[in-house]
């Protein structure tokens, strides 16, 4: 995307998330931020029980890798006029703000298509961009994760309350990679047809997106997607679909839905080349009948080593297996280093947005300090220094 300019007008994880894709992927993004108080996830320093002290701060850069920050306050007319004249050469305008924000600063679509026909106008919305609650804000524990299927599924029967997301900002950076291909697809229609476009998606329609394959049984069924208790095995009739624990109390994870096919190189990864002769797991019926059989082996036998031991008797195992890991062991597992899904933005590491082409690394720059980029951006369009500082002395940027 080099050679694309989004003028981003957002704050907290969803929509700067789309940004930052973008980002990833060559735009030029600028970032309207409060010229007082910028966005208001940089005073984020608190996630959890995890405290960050002092920058960088990975809860701003996560979001906002790659941008350059300009404080523009767009609630006064020079502030306004700034920002029409990025408009005026942007390709994408994306914004997380609500309608009534949008047409108080004068940045709704028929605005900024007065200002720039040819723009791709991109929003990001809790609850989409019609129907009677349009108007309403939300984050992604409300619309993605609570609303939308997820925290009801995921949490077993009986239980009080609900599982909450498993990291923060789960639900807007899964919206916001949608969002982000959205608009791309939009750019490719206004090269194709030169028509453009709205593009819309929402927090609420991410979520249905991420439950679509349940909720779509629940709808032919007619029954609710119900959450299961925790166990440490799955299926009654496949001993090879189910979490195991190992000697360090961790968990390896087999899902092999053919056992017949893979039960002989198990037994053999396991050191166990005999049971691949028991008669009793000779079949895929007799492997079904004596499930329970199999997986009290399996289980006494799993149980004997580390997880470190069994990852590497298991790398010539066929069928498909994972490591139960956490945040911090996923970060450092090679196969995620030897695919450069995590990547290096200035002083931290971050991970990279997903799509990778022509099987390159995704290149990340650090995201800007606040404000960083100012001057910079008014001299590129045009702005003499008297009439920077005139707009420094009237509290219109930063």
């Amino acid at each position: 995307m080099e050679g694309v300019h989004v003028l981003e007008v957002a704050m907290y994880g969803f929509v700067p998330s789309a940004g930052a894709v973008l980002a990833d992927w060559g735009a030029d993004v600028i970032k309207i931020e409060h010229a007082v108080n910028g966005d208001p996830q940089r005073g984020l320093r608190r996630t959890g029980t995890f405290v960050v002290e002092g920058d960088p701060n990975p809860n701003i850069a996560h979001a906002n890798r790659g941008k350059r920050s300009v404080g523009l306050d767009i609630a006064t007319p020079e502030g306004r006029e700034v920002l029409a004249d990025l408009a005026r050469t942007a390709d994408v305008f994306l914004t997380s703000f609500l309608p009534s924000a949008r047409t108080r600063f004068a940045i709704d679509v028929d605005d900024i298509r007065a200002i720039n026909p040819e723009i791709v106008y991109a929003r990001g919305t809790a609850l989409g961009a019609r129907g009677p609650e349009s108007t309403r804000g939300g984050y992604d524990m409300t619309a993605f994760w609570a609303r939308a299927g997820t925290a009801a599924s995921i949490t077993p029967p009986g239980t009080d309350g609900m599982i909450s997301p498993p990291g923060p900002a789960y639900g807007d950076t899964v919206s916001g990679t949608n969002l982000a291909g959205g608009i791309a697809a939009a750019l490719l229609r206004r090269e194709r047809t030169g028509e453009t476009s709205v593009v819309d998606v929402s927090l609420l329609g991410s979520g249905l997106w991420a439950m679509g394959h349940a909720i779509g049984l629940s709808l032919h069924l007619g029954r609710a997607w119900e959450g299961v208790a925790p166990s440490t095995h799955g299926s009654p009739t496949n001993p090879l679909s189910g979490l195991y624990r190992t000697a360090d109390d961790r968990y390896v994870s087999f899902v092999m839905l053919q056992p017949a096919r893979f039960w002989t190189n198990v037994c053999q990864c396991l050191g166990h080349p005999e049971l691949a002769d028991d008669p009793r797991f000779a079949t895929a019926e007799s492997i079904a009948e004596h499930t329970g059989d199999a997986v009290k082996l399996l289980r006494e036998i799993i149980a004997t080593k580390t997880l470190d031991e069994w990852s590497e008797r298991l790398t010539d195992l066929d069928g498909p297996w994972a490591p139960v890991q956490d945040t911090l062991q996923a970060a450092t597992d090679a196969q995620v280093r030897a695919n450069g899904y995590i990547a290096q933005a200035g002083d931290l590491e971050l991970v990279a947005n997903p799509v990778q082409f022509d099987a390159e690394d995704t290149q990340l720059e650090p995201a800007p300090e606040f404000a960083a980029h100012t001057e910079e951006i008014l001299s590129e369009l045009g702005y003499d220094w008297n009439r920077i500082l005139a707009l420094k002395a009237r509290g219109a940027v930063t």
